[in-house]
């Protein structure tokens, strides 16, 4: 028995908010900020929607286009380091709202690499045959922990949602093979000890600019693929330079690599699956379709994920 995805959804933050209006407020500009990210706009929850509203709305979305009922569902996994709040999870509070009465419900801090971590952990529970449908989300509110003070993290971030409805799919689709890995060392390049978080860019392009496309070679060689048997890459959408970096390993053509960190900024463990969903949506990713979905963030932590698209 192999898992893979039978549908997905995602929400986008309710407020457009673009480099001209921090142009207004910070010593930055449209150019600096697209030079050095890619980001060009962002999306932010208004402060009457929360972290759970829109882990909700990707959910019910996903769950129609998987065409699984909420009560189907055996487990819910939510990917995130910005809840509501402290206990109870998110995954709970979305769990009585959903009406999925018979699921489990845990929450998963692997920040930007949470949706993959998500994704290997529900993997487990339907290849042993313990649950049949898990419900992996990746969401975030980084607004609620963002210094719009400093113009070195402040234009990077954006909130939104993506989930996923996993279950048993038929032979050669689904999750081929999957790499998760931390590195303890580098614990305190991206860290939130008071209010908002922190971040040592420089440390932290470094390791993604060599973790992404090493971690995106290790999954395929484990999955028995080449990089010529891609057909598409999702990276986390952080900075364009280092998505650049992880496609240029993998020797792809420009038009193979999801791009929407221009519209959405940075949302953490959201990025990977609001972009699948986009790239679902046109066209982009099509059935029987070689994946690599590639991660990092705060820990410092990575994940990799080769698949191949399909039921």
């Amino acid at each position: 028995m192999r898992a893979g995805i039978y549908g997905m959804g995602s929400y986008i933050g309710n407020q457009l908010v673009t480099n001209a209006d921090f142009e207004k407020k910070l010593d930055t500009s449209d150019e600096w900020i697209k030079t050095r990210t890619g980001i060009e706009e962002r999306r932010f929850a208004t402060d009457d929607i929360d972290t759970s509203d829109m882990a909700f709305e990707s959910a019910q979305k996903a769950l129609e286009h998987a065409g699984v009922s909420a009560e189907e569902i055996d487990l819910i996994l939510v990917a995130t380091v910005t809840p509501d709040m402290a206990f109870p999870t998110v995954s709970s509070l979305i769990q009585e709202r959903l009406g999925a009465k018979k699921a489990a419900a845990m929450d998963i801090s692997a920040a930007c690499a949470g949706f993959i971590y998500g994704l290997a952990t529900g993997q487990q529970f339907i290849e042993t045959g313990a649950y049949k449908h898990v419900l992996v989300i990746g969401v975030e509110k980084l607004s609620k922990v963002t210094n719009f003070s400093d113009r070195n993290t402040a234009v990077l971030f954006g909130d939104g949602a993506g989930a996923a409805v996993l279950g048993p799919v038929s032979e050669g689709k689904g999750l081929l093979a999957f790499e998760l890995g931390a590195d303890g060392a580098g614990a305190m390049h991206i860290n939130k000890k008071g209010d908002f978080l922190e971040m040592n860019g420089r440390e932290v392009f470094k390791f993604a600019v060599r973790q992404m496309g090493e971690s995106s070679l290790s999954v395929l060689q484990k999955a028995g693929l080449t990089k010529e048997d891609v057909d598409f890459l999702v990276p986390h959408q952080a900075n364009i330079r280092i998505m650049e970096a992880a496609r240029e390993r993998l020797e792809l053509p420009i038009e193979k690599m999801s791009k929407t960190v221009h519209k959405y900024g940075n949302t953490s463990s959201a990025s990977i699956p609001m972009a699948m969903v986009d790239e679902l949506n046109s066209g982009k990713i099509k059935d029987g379709d070689i994946l690599v979905l590639v991660g990092f963030g705060a820990g410092l932590v990575w994940g990799s994920v080769a698949l191949r698209w399909g039921r």
